[in-house]
């Protein structure tokens, strides 16, 4: 006789089905997986015979066949311990087969029973719910599973004998609750930076439209700070997104016990990250940083500093909004619609453009540092600002700036009114000017006669790339949106393209 427990593969985000056979025959004894196990899934062996045993149930004295199928799928990861168990059991008659039948299955198993909290709960859920199936799942992942929906039966023990117990009657488990992550109560403020009004300016903008931006000044003039301070502007993420967000945080196991929030994801990974970190890879092609700041930040901080190769990897995504890891033996998509923020010193000695200060190798030192940072590159970024040092006037003055909530009202009206004009033109996966299509923005960011007559006159003298002029479309959009306005005027273009101008000569540089 073959007892049967489903369980799922991961492929990205994305929950494959996968049957797990046991049979108990006659035979030498020992038990054998088959089905493209990897090491942790052939080492299932010995934790799933200890738990067995710390539980009070012994193996038999006969040969244990299981088999993972689909066969030629390859199976990675600790979760397939429980539905083996579960398997096993079914198949000495300590659990009725029937029962498992309706449930998707999986956890990491201990030596003594307990099962241990393991990554994808979430995603295993959607999936286990897309198939009209329950999920039983470690205790530790039950609040994240939750989220999957109110209908879907939920079972979360904490070990074997806990699931023994629930499908012999004489013990219940509760559904779990879902899990929600407290919202942060000292993430920064803008009020504790002191002077930088231009640059503030610049990332209201780039939070009300979802721009990429790009800022450059000496060492201290506070470009980390203003960046740190973006999420505390940045609106909660919609329900959607949330779910969007959390499922690549589950595959990465970084729920922390399972509680999701919703707050935009703010990644900045150390300048010496290598491309399978930041774009995805390895041997188990797990989501990269810019996977799991979607529909967040990516802050990535002495920009040039970053390996030109790490740095163009981030073009695909900056422009489809995903990011695909090919492989010999499969391949796989992540989402990363991503808001892109970097900073960076004007050269390798930090100074340049300074008062009073001349560097020793000139104007090579400046072009130089800066070409580390390809056009392509430059050619995504909608804003590019210049961060001066702060004077002894700013520092002493004891007046603080505007704080983050009244600035976080403005954005949050500005994004309203973007995702009502794109819900009326039938736009779908898009929220913001910056997601917008040529075509589209086109239309919704047509100028007025003064305007269009000024972006022609920009366009001919700086140069303006196809992508640059419908990015100065965007943010001029964004900025109309900014002031209520339903016309681009002549005002918001200048805006947009004092913005594009440093860029396209830092373009020229590289």
């Amino acid at each position: 006789m073959v007892s049967r427990v489903r369980t799922v593969a991961f492929q990205g985000i994305e929950a494959v089905p996968v049957d797990v056979q046991v049979m108990v025959a006659p035979g030498k004894v020992g038990m054998q997986i088959v089905g493209l196990p990897d090491k942790a899934v052939a080492e299932s062996r010995e934790r799933v015979q200890a738990a067995l045993h710390a539980s009070g149930l012994s193996m038999p004295a006969k040969k244990v066949t299981i088999n993972l199928a689909p066969a030629d799928l390859p199976k990675e990861g600790s979760h397939y311990d429980l539905p083996i168990a579960l398997g096993l059991m079914a198949a000495l008659g300590a659990l009725p087969g029937d029962a498992l039948a309706a449930y998707v299955v999986l956890g990491e198993l201990s030596l003594d029973g307990t099962i241990s909290a393991v990554a994808g709960a979430l995603p295993a859920a959607i999936g286990a719910n897309a198939e009209g199936k329950g999920l039983i799942c470690p205790a530790a992942s039950g609040p994240e599973a939750a989220w999957a929906g109110a209908d879907i039966d939920i079972l979360a023990p904490r070990s074997l004998i806990a699931i023994a117990n629930h499908f012999r009657g004489t013990q219940v488990l509760s559904r779990p609750e879902p899990g929600i992550r407290a919202a942060a109560r000292d993430l920064p403020d803008l009020a504790d930076i002191k002077g930088q009004e231009s640059a503030k300016r610049a990332l209201e903008v780039a939070a009300a439209g979802g721009h990429n931006l790009l800022m450059v000044g000496p060492p201290g003039a506070g470009k980390s700070m203003l960046a740190a301070r973006l999420p505390s502007i940045l609106p909660p993420l919609s329900p959607k997104e949330l779910l969007e967000v959390s499922m690549i945080a589950s595959i990465a196991g970084e729920l922390a016990e399972g509680k999701l929030t919703d707050r935009r994801p703010f990644r900045a990974p150390h300048h010496s990250a290598s491309m399978a970190a930041m774009v995805g890879g390895g041997l188990k092609a797990r989501p990269g940083e810019v996977s799991l700041a979607h529909h967040g930040v990516l802050f990535l901080d002495e920009l040039p500093e970053f390996t030109p190769q790490v740095l163009d990897s981030l073009r695909q995504p900056l422009e489809t909004g995903e990011c695909m890891i090919a492989r010999a033996n499969h391949r796989i998509t992540y989402p990363a619609r991503i808001q892109l923020v970097a900073a960076m010193n004007p050269c390798r000695c930090g100074m340049a453009g300074e008062p009073g200060y001349r560097c020793l190798r000139g104007t090579r030192c400046q072009s130089d540092y800066q070409a580390r940072i390809s056009g392509p590159l430059l050619d995504r970024i909608d804003l590019r600002i210049e961060v001066p040092a702060v004077s002894a006037s700013d520092l002493i003055r004891g007046s603080r700036s505007e704080a983050s909530a009244d600035v976080a009202l403005r954005v949050a009206r500005a994004r309203t009114i973007q995702r009502e004009r794109l819900e009326r033109h039938g736009v779908t996966g898009a929220t913001t000017n910056a997601q917008c299509a040529a075509g589209l923005i086109e239309d919704i960011a047509a100028p007025d006669a003064a305007g269009l007559s000024l972006l022609r006159d920009a366009s001919e003298k700086l140069g303006f790339s196809a992508r640059a002029y419908h990015r100065v479309l965007k943010v001029a959009r964004t900025l109309a949106d900014l002031d209520g306005s339903e016309t681009v005027g002549r005002i918001h273009l200048a805006e947009a393209i004092s913005y594009r101008m440093s860029a396209e000569r830092m373009a020229q540089a590289a």
